[in-house]
């Protein structure tokens, strides 16, 4: 009896999984099937009626959009954001995290307090000096200046995130590392890089998706040659109203490119989260 009320429950919890799944693919679908219809067809009927007429489906939309300068150059800039802007917070987090968790030092407790107290600050507040500074450093309007700023309001929380990871490792596995010989440069790339693996895949997953997705930033710090395609794809409403054909390819790729980032580090995700409950 227990087996079978066992069997049911999992049944129902892998069909509520799959009806979730499929609501939640389904404005992806929606927006999929539209990026590959005509402005016309797109004007006669919702995009579920091209499910009966896939003559409809071309790939015209996506060949004018690879044509047109300022969405091409809007989708590089967002890779030029994007990519460095998570590879800095990770790789400067990762090492500040390290020293906080594991280097004696004066002030650290008192430093790492500060970092924390960064959290509550809201990315709003430092628009505006942030945005004046920037002026008089010659960034304001440039894609360096951009990934600065993502930069600086990503760390607090990065390096809070890894460093309560980072301090979960056995002291007695760095101990024996020093014991052998072993530098804290290589103690940190050769044995807590390696494990802390999990949270540095799921912070960077974090970070990648905030930038990638961020349009409040860019609208500010950004000028017309460097604005990513959030931006360009606001603009594009704000200018053409309904350009449909340029629109829906060009927000496809905007959230396809996310989910694919997601699902290449799902693995190392789930780890991430996993450890961090179980701890």
């Amino acid at each position: 009896m227990n087996a079978i009320r066992r069997g049911m429950s999992n049944g129902l919890v892998q069909a509520f999984l799959v009806v979730t799944g499929l609501v939640w693919l389904t404005p992806l679908a929606g927006l999929l099937v539209s990026s590959l219809r005509s402005a016309q067809d797109t004007a006669k009927g919702g995009w579920w009626t091209a499910l009966a007429s896939p003559g409809q489906l071309s790939f015209d939309n996506y060949t004018a959009l690879l044509k047109n300068a300022g969405m091409t150059q809007a989708l590089w800039n967002t890779v030029l954001i994007s990519v460095p802007a998570t590879f800095l917070v990770v790789t400067l987090a990762a090492l500040a995290a390290y020293a906080f968790a594991w280097l004696d030092f004066p002030g650290r407790e008192s430093v790492f307090l500060i970092v924390v107290a960064l959290l509550v600050v809201p990315v709003q507040i430092g628009l505006l000096p942030v945005a004046k500074l920037f002026g008089q450093l010659g960034l304001f309007g440039t894609i360096p200046g951009v990934v600065l700023f993502h930069v600086a309001y990503g760390l607090p929380f990065a390096v809070f995130l890894l460093r309560n990871y980072f301090a979960e490792i056995p002291k007695e596995m760095l101990e024996a590392a020093r014991m052998d010989g072993g530098t804290e440069w290589r103690i940190f790339v050769q044995l807590v890089l390696p494990v802390g693996r999990p949270a540095l895949a799921s912070l960077a997953i974090f970070q990648f998706l905030w930038v990638w997705n961020d349009m409040l930033v860019a609208l500010l710090f950004a000028d017309s040659s460097s604005q990513p395609l959030t931006v360009q794809l606001q603009s594009q409403i704000r200018q053409f109203g309904s350009n449909i054909d340029v629109l829906a390819p060009g927000a496809f790729i905007s959230l396809v490119v996310p989910l694919v980032v997601f699902f290449a580090f799902q693995r190392h995700f789930v780890q991430g989260v996993m450890a961090g409950s179980v701890k």
